[in-house]
Formats: C-alpha cells, sequence, structure tokens
C-alpha cells in the first residue's frame, strides 16, 4: 500500500492514505519534499510553494484558491483554502465525449410484472397519503408479517410526514413522487392508505396515476370504515395472493436501472469508491442498461464536465437550467449556495465544494449524458441520466427510487445504517470502514489503494450487482431499514 497518491500529474497537492508524521519524504513531478505537518488519511498537503489567491489543483482541476502563502509539504484544508466558485454562471455548449462500446448483456433475475416492467424485489408496500396515518401502515406491517412466505419477500410501511397542509410546488412534488413509488416494479402490490381529509388525498392522487391494476393497487380511506386495521389487512391479504404468483425469472441487464449515490464522503471517495462506481456505470451502460446520478448540489464546480457530455444542445440546455435552477433555488431561500461540505466531509478531508464535485460527479464514469429527469419525473432514456434532487441522502435516494431505480449504489467513507425502498448497496471508500461497521457496509473499494486492479474490482462490484438485482439482500435489508423521504420546498400551511 502507498502512503500517498498524487492523482493527475497537474497536481498541486497529493493526499495521504494513511496518517503521515511531519518530515516524511514525498517524490513529487518538483522534487522532492519533506512534509512540514501531521497528515491525516485523506487529507491534502502541498506538493510545491503555492501563492496567496493562486488556483489549488486536485483531480487535475482547480479546487479553490489559497489563503495566503501556503508551503511544499503543508496541511492543506479549511484554513488555508477556500471555494473559487461563483453563483448563477453562463455557459457554452462545448461537446466532448465517446460512445461506449456495447458488450454482451446477459441477464439477472427478476420479477416480471404484467405492465412489462422488471422489479428485482416481490414485495407489498403500504403506502400513506398522508402522515396522519403512518402510524396505522407500521401496525399494518407488524400485524401482516405472517402473510411473507413463498415468493412474497416482505411487506413495508413507508411512513412520512407530508401530504396535507402543502401548497403549489410542495403538494405537486408529494403526489408525483408518492404516484411513481406505486407504480414501481419492486413492489409487486401496494396498498394505498388515506385518511381522507387530506389535500393529497386518494380521489387527487388517482389523477397522478392513471390507470392501475386493481389486482395490484388497493385504497383504504381510513375515514369510511369502521375498523381500518381489519380492512387494510384484508386487503393485504388479497395483495399477498396476488404477490405470490411471480417468480423469478431471466431478465436482460438491459433493463437494469442503478441509481448513483454518495453520502459521509471522505478524501478517498473520490479515488477509490465513486471511481469504482464509474467503472461499473460505464460497464452496465455497455450493456445497454441505466445510470441515474444526482445530488445537483455536489456537481456544482464539476457540472462543465457533464456538460461537455450531453449527447445534444437540448440535453445539455436541460443541463444548465438544473444547474442554474438549483442555484436559484437556493437563493431564492436566501441561503449560501456553498454551505457544503458537511463537518463530516471536512473532518474526512474534503475542504470546498468544487474538491466534493470533483469527486462525487466521478460516480458518472465516462458515458455520455442522455437525458436530464425532473424530481420525481421516470427516466425513458437507456444510458446516463441526471436527475434534479438535493444532496440529502434519504430524499436523493427515493428520488433515484420514483425516477425508476431498482437498486442505488451508495459510496461512502463515513458509514450510514440507512435504507432507502430499493436495495440500497453501502459501498465503503476505505477498508477501515467496512472492517467497523460490517453491519452497514456491503463492498469494499478501499481494496484499491492496498494495490487491488482497478478493472477486477469492478467487475466484482458488476456481479455483485447482478447477484443484488437476483436477490441477494444487502445490509440495510437484512437489518429491516427501509425509508422514504420526500422534498419539501414550500410554505406548510
Amino acid at each position: 500500500m502507498n502512503d500517498y497518491v498524487i492523482i493527475h500529474k497537474d497536481d498541486t497537492v497529493g493526499v495521504a492514505l494513511k496518517d503521515i508524521s511531519k518530515g516524511y519524504a514525498v517524490d513529487t513531478e518538483y522534487g522532492r519534499i519533506l512534509l512540514r505537518d501531521n497528515i491525516t488519511h485523506g487529507h491534502k498537503f502541498a506538493l510545491r510553494d503555492i501563492k496567496d489567491k493562486e488556483a489549488i489543483i486536485k483531480y487535475g482541476y482547480p479546487i479553490g484558491t489559497a489563503i495566503g502563502h501556503i508551503c511544499e509539504g503543508s496541511l492543506v484544508h479549511t484554513d488555508n483554502l477556500r471555494t473559487g466558485l461563483g453563483e448563477i454562471l453562463s455557459y457554452s455548449y462545448n461537446p466532448d465525449f465517446k460512445k461506449i462500446e456495447p458488450s454482451d448483456i446477459g441477464y439477472f433475475s427478476g420479477y416480471r410484472r404484467k405492465d412489462g416492467k422488471a422489479g428485482i424485489r416481490n414485495q407489498i408496500w403500504i403506502i400513506p397519503t398522508v402522515g396522519c396515518v403512518n402510524s396505522i401502515a407500521t401496525a399494518l406491517e407488524r400485524q401482516s408479517v405472517s402473510l411473507v412466505e413463498g415468493t412474497l419477500e416482505g411487506i413495508i410501511a413507508f411512513p412520512h410526514p407530508y401530504g396535507c397542509s402543502q401548497l403549489g410546488d410542495d403538494q405537486d412534488n408529494t403526489l408525483r413522487l408518492l404516484a411513481e413509488l406505486i407504480k414501481h416494479p419492486n413492489a409487486a402490490g401496494v396498498l394505498v392508505l388515506g385518511l381522507g381529509c387530506e389535500n393529497c388525498n386518494i380521489d387527487v392522487l388517482k389523477k397522478y396515476l392513471g390507470p392501475v391494476d386493481d389486482n395490484r393497487v388497493k385504497f383504504l380511506r381510513c375515514q369510511d370504515v369502521s375498523n381500518e386495521t381489519e380492512e387494510g389487512l384484508s386487503l393485504i391479504r388479497e395483495l399477498s395472493f396476488y404477490s405470490k404468483q411471480f417468480v423469478r425469472e431471466p431478465i436482460p441487464v438491459d433493463e437494469l436501472i442503478v441509481g448513483l449515490k454518495c453520502g459521509g464522503s471522505d478524501g478517498l471517495s473520490g479515488i477509490t469508491a465513486n471511481p469504482l462506481v464509474g467503472d461499473f456505470s460505464d460497464i452496465l451502460i455497455s450493456k445497454n442498461g441505466t445510470a441515474i446520478l444526482t445530488e445537483v448540489p455536489e456537481m456544482f464546480g464539476a457540472e462543465s464536465i457533464l456538460m461537455k457530455r450531453c449527447i445534444s444542445e437540448d440535453v445539455y440546455n436541460k443541463t444548465v437550467s438544473m444547474i442554474n435552477g438549483f442555484k436559484e433555488y437556493y437563493i431564492r431561500n436566501e441561503q449560501p449556495i456553498y454551505e457544503n461540505p458537511s463537518p463530516g466531509n471536512k473532518e474526512g478531508g474534503i475542504t470546498t465544494l468544487e474538491e466534493k464535485a470533483l469527486g462525487c460527479t466521478q460516480k458518472a464514469g465516462s458515458a455520455p449524458v442522455v437525458d436530464v429527469l425532473s424530481y420525481a419525473e421516470p427516466v425513458t432514456n437507456k444510458g446516463l441520466n441526471l436527475l434534479s434532487a438535493p444532496g440529502n441522502d434519504l430524499v436523493a435516494a427515493t428520488a433515484l427510487a420514483a425516477s425508476g431505480a431498482q437498486m442505488v449504489l451508495f459510496t461512502t467513507g463515513r458509514g450510514t445504517p440507512f435504507g432507502s425502498c430499493v436495495p440500497t448497496v453501502k459501498i465503503s471508500s476505505n477498508s477501515g470502514l467496512i472492517k467497523h461497521k460490517s453491519n452497514w457496509i456491503d463492498f469494499d473499494a478501499g481494496r484499491l489503494v492496498s494495490g487491488t486492479d482497478r478493472g477486477a474490482l469492478a467487475e466484482e462490484l458488476y456481479n455483485y450487482v447482478i447477484e443484488v438485482a437476483s436477490g441477494r439482500r444487502v445490509r440495510a435489508e437484512e437489518a429491516g431499514f427501509y425509508d422514504i423521504a420526500i422534498w419539501k420546498q414550500g410554505v406548510t400551511l
């Protein structure tokens, strides 16, 4: 294992791969230097003297500007590095991309639904229209557990606090997201649980749903019945009979849709886990599969790289609108655009948003961008898609599922236990994390700094994803952790 890495030949900082002591000798493009500070793993050090206000380079791109003179071998972090980003920017379309070479598609073992979609789980979902019935939903989940047998893999309630006292876009977002979750192919059957007096009531929701299979989707308005628990259990029994008719069968990999997400990143995320997921994304797209990248605020500073890869000027214009629209959302709410990275990110070695973004966007690999999706918009084009959603882990993962992702790949350097409504594969950026939190982490990308071949590890990750798509449970599923979160933007009455 190397003690440090210099990612790009033009970089002016290196990154420690383990804790390195002051006085350690580092060989650079500029000659041998001695570290002037103790450098914690994941943190940066100057490869040469850097002048005040000079751009600091990592990944071959600027990650901010120096605050004062930085001597070679010194720690580069929050005391001497600040963001160089502006607010609303102008861009021009200068396409520069290569198509991914096609490869054999192959198969996973999934569930073919009556509408032709493919799911990777065979579950019953209980989806409340409003937070007022959350407790009823979770009680129904507990009381129906005995029905989980045969090919029925789970009965899961998804409580949330919204569905009433919302206005305008907020109510519309809630309705669109719930409608897309109800349609999700990982759910063999769905019980839609309403109260009756809420803004997002069942009759309103049905307008967003359109036609549904009455065998697959059941509706219960709790105010209309004398015993909502008895009625709910009766409907779940009907759904269980319907759901158990489905069995796994070979499904072409070109029907696999995978969401790409990171959270609790550290200084190694952009060196190990995120590039590895980018390699996986390219493999999936070579088989005509689909990957969806979200977390728009964590594209700020690297958005021009994605814009160059847009397949058309129309897709480019949608990308510009997504980026600047998200910045305008911050400005409208009188919040700083660049209030990121998080404290945990900074502790792990990430200093500025552009540094975080340059690491984050590597999850998108090298494929062209084929489309840009609005929040809760279903994906329609195979290949790499961008999705408008915030960086919040639960909100972004739920948005990915609502757009059609059957699973989410979640890279992390700090660790998190959450599981979204679809299988959420946790990929550690460092090997210490999977040793420390083996009950949270599914796959170790930290092996890359120990000499494991990147191509071989990417193939291993791809094969692991196929196993998960074919029924292998991830850590969050084993723990029974399932969550959804809805993006709230406006006024609550």
